[in-house]
């Protein structure tokens, strides 16, 4: 049994994950088996986080950027969120797992957007683990979406701008409802967003870890987690 892990936990853990091309790479295999085998780290790591305690989970599968990548990859990743949520999907609503997808849905394909909705619905009463998934998403696409939509109900009179407040934005955006995270996890050893989170992550704390997601398991989300219980959160009351 592994040790008990310090204390403070992260309520909110937020991971992009990374590095599943190079994997592959590494291998002699296709991108897109490096994709599938992001899957299963995926999983193990939902699964993990649930035995550990952490609430909220949000993971990077699609990037808005994304669609700038060969056809047959992205085609692939489609392929691969069909299979996920067709092989978990009941496992996660028995083990109490709420599902829910952030992005902009509009323009994806049909069955695409039925499978989230059927994911979102099936889970929504679940609140042991919050499995947030952002697909097809990118922060500054989502913060333009929010002030796009507080800018049509100014001009309709429903709000004055001065009442905007940053409590009104982030009700706007697709995050809405979720904590900000408390810890902010990217793979593969790059150190930048990369467009994830921009708003939430304000004072998230951020672990830059050099393993390749295909191989992040339950002792890599430990070692991140520690990290964060190492450090002072002080949200920019005062100094060191």
């Amino acid at each position: 049994m592994a040790a008990p892990l310090p204390a403070p936990m992260p309520q909110h853990v937020a991971i992009i994950m990374d590095g599943n091309g190079r994997w592959a790479k590494q291998r002699g295999r296709p991108r897109t088996f490096g994709h599938a085998e992001g899957v299963e780290a995926l999983r193990r790591t939902v699964e993990a986080a649930g035995d550990l305690g952490v609430r909220f989970l949000t993971v990077f599968g699609f990037s808005t950027e994304n669609w700038r990548r060969p056809a047959e990859e992205v085609n692939a990743l489609f392929d691969l969120l069909r299979l996920y949520v067709a092989r978990d999907l009941d496992k996660l609503a028995k083990e109490g797992v709420r599902v829910r997808v952030i992005g902009e849905r509009h323009g994806l394909q049909p069955d695409i957007a039925g499978i989230i909705e059927d994911a979102e619905s099936r889970t929504a009463h679940n609140d042991k683990l919050n499995l947030t998934i952002a697909f097809n998403y990118g922060g500054q696409d989502e913060i333009t979406r929010a002030a796009r939509m507080l800018a049509q109900e100014a001009v309709a009179g429903r709000i004055a701008p001065k009442d905007i407040s940053p409590e009104m934005f982030e009700a706007h955006l697709d995050t809405a409802g979720l904590p900000p995270p408390d810890l902010l996890v990217r793979t593969s050893g790059e150190s930048r967003l990369s467009n994830f989170m921009l708003w939430q992550s304000a004072y998230a704390e951020l672990a830059f870890m050099d393993v390749l997601w295909p191989d992040f398991d339950r002792a890599a989300l430990e070692e991140a987690i520690a990290f964060y219980s190492r450090r002072e959160r002080r949200y920019g009351g005062h100094g060191a």
